[in-house]
């Protein structure tokens, strides 16, 4: 029976077509010797397609739950409610869990908030499903977030702006802004947010919760919607520090070599066992840099919830490391070139290095981005046209040296962590904004987008852990205060956070 190639053999105009725009000097006769080598390579693409490919594990039964009403999910964070029971015991059992909709869950819809997803439903668990639901945890369902994840606001969601359970005419925050709403609104215990410029800690600090963004390569990203390999990380949002370690503990480790962004041999200790309101002899750098730019309430309540370490014994002082400021414009080129090229030209698969890719999602997205480009949201539309300018204008000039200044960002807090154990912040500048009504200027909407990422996104370069927790309130919304450490150091920062949960709560 006649089986046809995978991969075809280009005709003489199809490599005329690409020699042009290549810039190369190929005569006809020349593209034709070559034509018959590419056949030879062909072979091998060929043989590919057709071998088996492996997939990750899908352990518990499920049926694929369905979309809730709009009285079932007032503040629409939920993308479709599940009912999935993992083992009958371990860690979290229990414990209900919401999965941001970034995060493939085999047999449940996902749209990563893009309509460019629709009709798509994986086939896979993603690593830390698997691990959560061997846990013995009960996946409630998958939560909305932002239109490919690349919004820090909550109005860019192809199924409806998230609402603030604070005041529901404010944003949540994003890009995990379902996952933040849900918790701070009590419909779930924990839930998975994903973090590249903020994305776990601006929900967490607008909505009044906890969110870590874990040492980078600690958890397996393995299954999950990429941005820019180099600053993807995912991880746990709750109500209280304990919840956050516990859930730490479920989903942290080595995936076997699926993850090129982990590495052999990662220890993970039992987060919850390490946790204490003693924190004598812990020192704490104030970051002055961090507090620039903030609104004048944000910087009181986070100044005043710093100096009650005191109380527990931490030694507080403050700390000038000027580069902090530069921190978000080194960010910029190595998240923004990286999610061009991952995002529109890669499926949002991630590229390079040694790893599992969820192949059918990053065919149904390159698909999606030659037939529905329009249906991109605001943010990413003009996201798409500036990395495009810039790879055809400057090639990777930016992205390389972005890369490499992260290094001397990175060495800047290396050296302030060899002194204080933590560094303290606030996580944003202001409170949780207005959203835009839907007549305002596409710009200014834009700008809401990500105007917020100031302190959250040098550490999404640098990869160390950071995590946001409410340190008071101002006119009944919460303010965030961010606590980052030493890479693969999570265990302190959760220390010096769960000290303070203990302290605030107790007045």
């Amino acid at each position: 029976m006649f089986k046809s190639a995978a991969v075809h053999r280009p005709s003489l105009q199809n490599l005329r077509d690409i020699a042009i725009k290549m810039g190369l000097d190929c005569s006809d006769s020349e593209l034709d010797d070559y034509a018959e080598l590419i056949t030879t390579w062909q072979e091998s693409y060929n043989r590919v397609a057709e071998l088996p490919e492996p997939k990750l594990p899908v352990k518990y039964s499920r049926t694929p739950g369905y979309r809730p009403s709009v009285e079932e999910n007032p503040l629409n964070a939920w993308y479709f409610k599940t009912n999935i029971k993992g083992a009958e015991t371990g860690k979290l059992a229990g414990k209900s869990l919401a999965i941001k909709d970034n995060i493939l869950v085999a047999g449940v819809p996902i749209i990563n908030g893009t309509r460019l997803l629709d009709g798509y439903t994986p086939d896979i668990d993603a690593t830390v499903v698997t691990r959560i639901l061997d846990a013995g945890g009960l996946i409630s369902g998958k939560a909305n977030c932002e239109d490919m994840c690349f919004s820090g606001s909550s109005l860019t969601c192809s199924s409806g702006t998230v609402l603030n359970p604070h005041d529901t005419k404010r944003s949540t925050g994003g890009s995990s802004s379902g996952s933040g709403a849900l918790v701070a609104n009590g419909e779930v215990d924990m839930a998975l947010g994903g973090d590249q410029g903020g994305s776990i800690r601006i929900p967490a600090s607008w909505c009044g919760i906890v969110g870590l963004k874990p040492t980078f390569g600690l958890v397996p990203y393995t299954g999950i919607i990429a941005i820019e390999p180099s600053i993807d990380h995912v991880g746990p949002m709750a109500r209280t520090v304990t919840d956050v370690a516990l859930l730490l503990e479920v989903i942290a480790g080595y995936d076997e070599g699926r993850d090129p962004r982990q590495h052999r041999g990662t220890v993970v200790p039992e987060y919850t066992s390490l946790l204490t309101s003693d924190l004598n002899g812990v020192s704490i750098g104030l970051v002055e840099e961090g507090f620039d730019h903030c609104e004048e309430d944000v910087v009181t309540i986070v100044r005043r919830a710093a100096q009650l370490f005191t109380s527990a014994g931490a030694r507080v002082e403050s700390v000038n490391l000027p580069f902090h400021k530069d921190g978000p414009a080194i960010w910029s080129p190595v998240a923004m070139t990286g999610a061009g090229r991952t995002m529109f030209h890669h499926g949002s698969g991630g590229t390079g290095g040694k790893g599992y890719y969820p192949t059918t999602v990053m065919h149904h997205l390159d698909k999606a981005y030659k037939l529905q480009k329009d249906d991109m949201s605001i943010v990413t539309k003009p996201l798409a046209l500036f990395t495009e300018y810039m790879e055809e204008r400057y090639a990777n000039k930016f992205y390389a040296k972005g890369a490499n200044l992260v290094h001397k960002l990175t060495q800047q807090y290396d050296e302030a962590l060899k002194k204080y154990d933590v560094l303290v912040m606030p996580t944003l500048p202001y409170k949780a904004p207005l959203i835009p009504e839907a007549d305002k200027p596409k710009l200014e909407c834009v700008r809401h987008a990500l105007g917020m990422i100031a302190n959250t996104s040098p550490f999404n370069a640098t990869g160390n852990p950071a995590l946001s927790i409410n340190a008071g309130t101002s006119e009944g919304l919460p303010i965030g205060m961010m606590i980052v450490g030493r890479h693969f150091d999570d265990a302190t920062v959760l220390k010096v956070a769960y000290g303070f949960e203990q302290m605030r709560d107790s007045k």
